[in-house]
């Protein structure tokens, strides 16, 4: 019987870790996951996988953890997907940000060099390391200028891997992933911060959504696609650095737009501009041009902006609904099972 093939991914519990492991595990692998020790354990993504997936604790903040995690489980694959990851936290906490997704980076791919040189590592590089971009659209060889803690981090831990690639010959990849989202999104995050604000707008819990800079531009795509051209780099012949982007910039405002008119509301009537919610130096712009992943990989986006807007706003509307339900349900009290008083009949929402 022929070994399944093992892959590990840090940050498995995020959006991308979630659609990752999926994929995998409908490719064969024996997924692993590494999730941090903490006091309140959030699987909400994963919950539908935790009978197919193994889940190992370790910590990007600890050199040791991250070795012993790699010699107990001996992965042909690793996804590092982990970080802190939410850019305008990385303005609050930026020595945090930086020693878990710049200098975790380096620990991680030390402990790869210490155990197994032969395995095959996944960088999660991201657009925000161009910032304030010098040539639109942005590819492979395009300089960096990070407008963020959390781009800066993310263009050390870009470099590192290459330079570990360059130095102990490691098959190490980067994938430069533009902004993608999905229903799994954190409400952190603006796309889905919109789609939920929608959905509760609709469905009469709120009348207003507030925002910061309705003109940013920025290349979204579907996280589910995303997790594809991760897993293709990995089966190259040899390791390289690849954009993966839609190659098409929509503003916040048309991401607005689309989202209200999805649940058949103006958007103009709700959406209040809050100066609060700016960020200190903002990007302005981004779009990718993801050519090589499309020549060399063969990947392509599926997921229009269109229906990934619609598909994030459908989930949110259901999501509403069902805490709607709970809430009517709970505020019933125990008679919400058929009467809720001797002799009268109620209708169970």
């Amino acid at each position: 019987m022929t070994a399944r093939r093992k892959a590990l991914i840090t940050g498995i519990t995020g959006q991308d870790g979630s659609y990752l492991a999926e994929f995998l595990l409908g490719k064969g692998y024996e997924v692993c996951g590494v999730v941090r020790r903490s006091s309140v354990e959030n699987f909400e993504r994963i919950q539908h996988l935790r009978d197919r997936v193994r889940l190992v604790q370790a910590d990007l903040l600890d050199q040791l953890s991250l070795i012993h995690m790699l010699q107990e489980f001996r992965p042909a694959e690793v996804y590092n997907l982990a970080a802190m990851s939410f850019v305008p936290t990385s303005w609050t906490q930026p020595v945090l940000t930086a020693e878990f997704t710049a200098v975790g980076v380096t620990r991680l791919l030390e402990a790869v060099r210490l155990v197994d040189r032969g395995i095959r590592f996944y960088q999660a590089s991201s657009s925000e390391m161009f910032g304030k971009v010098r040539e639109t659209p942005q590819t492979e060889d395009t300089p960096f200028h990070p407008r963020s803690p959390y781009g800066v981090a993310k263009a050390y831990a870009h470099w590192i891997t290459i330079n570990y690639r360059e130095s102990y010959d490691l098959f190490a990849c980067c994938g430069i992933l533009f902004n993608h989202e999905s229903p799994r999104r954190g409400r952190e995050f603006v796309s889905r911060r919109i789609t939920d604000g929608v959905a509760r707008i609709k469905s009469g819990f709120e009348r207003e959504l507030h925002l910061g800079n309705l003109e940013a531009r920025r290349d979204w795509g579907y996280a589910g696609d995303y997790v594809k051209a991760m897993w293709m780099m990995l089966q190259q012949p040899g390791p390289a650095d690849y954009v993966v982007a839609t190659g098409q910039s929509h503003s916040v405002r048309d991401l607005v737009t689309l989202a209200f008119e999805a649940a058949g509301l103006d958007w103009r009537e709700h959406v209040v501009t809050d100066p609060g919610l700016l960020r200190p130096a903002d990007v302005e712009d981004l779009v990718g041009d993801a050519s090589r992943a499309r020549r060399i990989l063969g990947w392509e986006p599926r997921v229009s902006f269109k229906q990934l807007i619609r598909m994030m706003v459908e989930h949110d509307l259901g999501a509403v609904a069902g805490e709607s339900r709970t809430a009517a349900a709970e505020a019933a009290g125990p008679w919400q099972a058929g009467r809720d008083a001797p002799g009268r009949e109620v209708r169970t929402p």
